[in-house]
């Protein structure tokens, strides 16, 4: 049986064997779930499902390989947006 101590502000590590188990690595989450069984309370602990990322990649299109992603770039692209009135 595997045992964890908690620190004085209630956190405890994980041995490496549990970790590896249920398939966890730095800042995952897992969720602890509270059972009554026939024996008594138990604990079951299991990984929470990554959240889906639909945002990482979308910008893609718009930062083709051929523009200029420079600081001095975007600073006139900005002061030229502001000159047209199209910027805020």
């Amino acid at each position: 049986m595997t045992t964890l101590t908690l620190t004085a502000k209630r956190q405890a590590t994980f041995p490496v064997e549990t970790c590896k188990s249920l398939g966890l690595k730095p800042g995952d989450v897992v969720e602890l779930e509270a059972r009554d069984e026939a024996n008594g309370r138990v604990w079951v602990l299991r990984p929470r499902p990554a959240r889906a990322r639909r945002w990482v990649g979308s910008l893609d299109a718009y930062a083709s390989a051929a523009t200029d992603h420079s600081m001095e770039a975007v600073c006139a692209s900005v002061a030229a947006g502001r000159k047209s009135g199209t910027g805020a």
